[in-house]
């Protein structure tokens, strides 16, 4: 054998040796990884603010003095924008805070107002009834309590509700505690990769090149920039879309005259960040609390909404998403189930563009392959609509040469 079957048949050894080393120390590798993903999970979170942030930080620098070459604009630009960006979120969260939840708290207060007459007119309904049966209120009154053991089963509830009420409330505060740390660290390494960014960008090429032959630096281009393409497109398409489908519903709810218009209009636009199922979300909560005011109203507004969610889904969604993402429908469902049952929300929301990236970059495989193996791709229908307007244009006849 020479040396490079030496060395196929030694990593095939050393591959066979963790596998079985990893299988019998699953619980061990699985803890470990998750104490990893714990610690990177601050790290995760700058990185996704950051990229956010940086689509609307470009926006601010392209028109943050474009023409000037003086040095203040070049050392304020990026400090100024970033400020502009995190400015511009802010102000957008305690707008929708300032819709929502006084408007929630007022549906609360209408339930606790309704509540105890609903119950004193049940229980009245229900004693009239058993004046009308004697023979119940006998049965009733022949029943016997042992107090002795319903205080003590009392008292034993009584006990362990405490401890565990006490138990869920420090797992509560903890939790609480950890999010808000992560947050925080997060903000912190987004804000230093905003101002860093390119020269983070610089030694990431130079140690790419260095360190990775030819081919590979431009496989990982192609994925790149496909990535970042698709992402940039489904964030900036998502936004527009939720303002749409908010406004939509708030003009709507006017002319219906149904209650709670903005707080309902906001909340659908909210939710709408999350893809396909996210409307209904925030639908939900909006009929909940319409029914405070009026069931006859609640269902005219889920009505209302299921045919604007028909028209968004049909005709809104695939002009500004879909078209930016290029994923078809089926695969956005797909991505939307898939993502949610493995990482919740965000796996919802991150997994269109994260699909869209993969259908991409494997139909661009698809087409390199078949160019290799000379197959013909099928035609679409441009093309042949194309190709017969060629064939059905009337040939142009040639110019006469005038002769003097």
């Amino acid at each position: 054998m020479n040396k490079t079957d030496v060395k196929h048949y030694i990593f095939i050894a050393m591959l066979a040796i963790a596998v079985i080393v990893i299988s019998q120390n699953f619980s061990v590798l699985a803890s470990f990884i998750s104490l990893v993903l714990g610690a990177l999970k601050p790290l995760v979170i700058g990185f996704m603010i950051a990229y956010i942030f940086n689509i609307i930080m470009k926006f601010f620098e392209k028109h943050y003095f474009p023409k000037s070459n003086s040095r203040a604009a070049a050392l304020t630009r990026r400090p100024v924008c970033m400020v502009c960006a995190f400015a511009i979120a802010i102000t957008m969260i305690i707008l929708v805070m300032y819709i929502i939840i006084p408007e929630i708290a007022s549906a609360f207060g209408v339930l606790y107002d309704e509540i105890p007459p609903a119950f004193t007119s049940a229980k009245d309904f229900v004693m009239g009834k058993l004046n009308e049966y004697p023979e119940i209120q006998e049965q009733i009154s022949t029943v016997e309590f042992d107090w002795t053991n319903i205080a003590e089963k009392a008292s034993k509830i009584l006990t362990s509700g405490l401890a565990g009420i006490l138990s869920s409330a420090m797992g509560i505060i903890g939790g609480l505690t950890s999010a808000v740390t992560n947050l925080v660290l997060g903000i912190i390494f987004a804000i230093y990769l905003l101002l860093r960014k390119d020269k983070l960008f610089r030694d990431g090429n130079r140690i790419r090149k260095a360190c990775f032959s030819e081919e590979f630096n431009k496989k990982f281009s192609r994925v790149f920039h496909t990535a970042n393409e698709t992402f940039q497109s489904f964030f900036v398409g998502q936004f527009v879309e939720a303002i749409i489908l908010g406004t939509l519903c708030f003009i709507g709810m006017k002319i219906l005259k149904l209650p709670y218009a903005a707080m309902s209009g906001t909340l659908v636009g909210v939710t709408a960040f999350i893809p396909i199922v996210g409307a209904f979300i925030g639908a939900g909560i909006s009929a909940f609390i319409i029914l405070t005011e009026s069931p006859m109203q609640a269902l005219i507004f889920i009505i209302f909404l299921v045919i604007l969610q028909q028209f968004e889904g049909n005709i809104i969604y695939p002009k500004v998403v879909g078209g930016t993402v290029g994923l078809p429908s089926i695969w956005t469902l797909a991505a939307v189930t898939l993502g949610g049952g493995l990482f919740g929300i965000f796996g919802m929301i991150l997994g269109v563009p994260l699909a869209g990236t993969l259908y991409k970059l494997s139909f661009h495989a698809l087409e390199k392959k078949e160019s290799e193996l000379g197959i013909a791709p099928p035609e679409d229908k441009k093309s042949r609509k194309q190709e017969k307007n060629e064939k059905t244009k009337k040939p142009q006849k040639p110019k006469k040469v005038s002769r003097k």
